[in-house]
């Protein structure tokens, strides 16, 4: 059964979970979780990506984002492929590390966000990492310890959070905390992780169908929400993929947006595919990576090798790209 394809969008809330290869560690020791978790700060940061919870586990790893400017793929890829070859060099390894693909869930953010937070920072006492609930809140590979101000980070939006909860801090986190204790009883929730609720099932008119009678689907699980919600997302993933299809039927492939960036930016498209660091130059290649990406759907590490770049650069001109393009009022096609 081919695989279904991920599910993104600017300002998308997304569980994530990643697996080490046949259910093997990722983590030996605390060496490599710091590891992790400055790999993970520093591309968060960079990138814009809020992040509302976290959890290490020793074969796998929990993490609730909110996507910025740049693709979730972009994200993940610069996260676990350095953290795979960093891995492997320390531990003197060869081979694959994660599972093929690590899961991720577009969840609705209303009903779900703080549901999410709870389930994923208690996972290290539901895997019996810590015993109680008290060692949780100082643990330092949970989220829940930085929410609880027993540890500190620059990347983890706690603010957002405890705001939930309440606007004076020390109600806050207390309110937070019986809300996670609560949690306790709940025991494991495979509904927040894939199954039971109202999923994407491929075809989202499926889901209109079904709209009406609020009834239970299995699908690929890629979503977590309501009926509207998912019909919402597929509806909006559908017409870009239709966009993308309807592109390259019509032969606009990636010789066709040289020539296109060519006459927007005035230049020659040998000049645009040259090395230079001229501000015209920089200007319309960002533009190309930023349409490559986006419409023609052509991945950072191909286009980093067309354009004899590094792939976190293709993702910088990309972003780059996305503000020439928005601030000029340029568009791909003329209207």
């Amino acid at each position: 059964m081919p695989r279904t394809t991920r599910i993104d969008a600017p300002d998308a809330l997304h569980h994530i979970i990643i697996r080490g290869i046949e259910r093997k560690k990722i983590f030996r020791d605390d060496t490599d979780r710091d590891n992790f978790l400055d790999r993970l700060g520093e591309i968060l940061v960079d990138t814009r990506t809020a992040c509302f919870a976290w959890a290490l586990i020793p074969n796998h790893v929990h993490l609730l984002l909110k996507t910025g400017s740049l693709p979730l793929a972009t994200v993940m890829r610069r996260l676990l492929t350095g953290y795979a070859v960093s891995f492997n060099l320390r531990h003197r390894r060869h081979g694959q590390l994660f599972q093929n693909r690590y899961k991720s869930i577009l969840c609705q953010e209303d009903p779900y966000l703080l549901e999410l937070v709870r389930y994923i920072h208690l996972n290290p006492l539901r895997a019996k990492i810590v015993s109680e609930l008290k060692s949780l809140d100082r643990y330092p590979y949970s989220g829940h310890s930085i929410v609880m101000g027993k540890r500190m980070n620059d990347w983890q939006d706690v603010e957002y959070v405890l705001g939930l909860f309440d606007i004076k801090l020390s109600t806050a986190r207390r309110r937070y905390r019986a809300f996670v204790q609560k949690g306790l009883r709940e025991g494991r929730r495979p509904d927040l992780v894939g199954g039971n609720l109202i999923r994407s099932a491929g075809v989202w008119s499926i889901v209109k169908a079904t709209r009406k009678n609020i009834v239970r689907l299995k699908g690929d699980e890629r979503i977590l929400g309501d009926a509207d919600f998912v019909e919402r997302v597929l509806e909006s993933n559908n017409e870009r993929l239709s966009r993308r299809y309807k592109l390259e039927s019509r032969g606009y492939d990636f010789d066709w947006l040289i020539e296109r960036v060519s006459l927007l930016s005035g230049m020659k498209p040998k000049e645009i595919l040259s090395k230079g660091k001229y501000p015209q130059t920089v200007k319309a290649r960002s533009l190309l990576c930023f349409w490559a990406t986006r419409e023609l759907g052509i991945s950072t590490v191909k286009l980093a090798k067309k354009l004899n770049l590094s792939q976190p650069s293709v993702s910088i001109s990309a972003k780059r790209g996305e503000k020439i393009a928005k601030d000029n009022n340029f568009k791909l096609l003329e209207e």
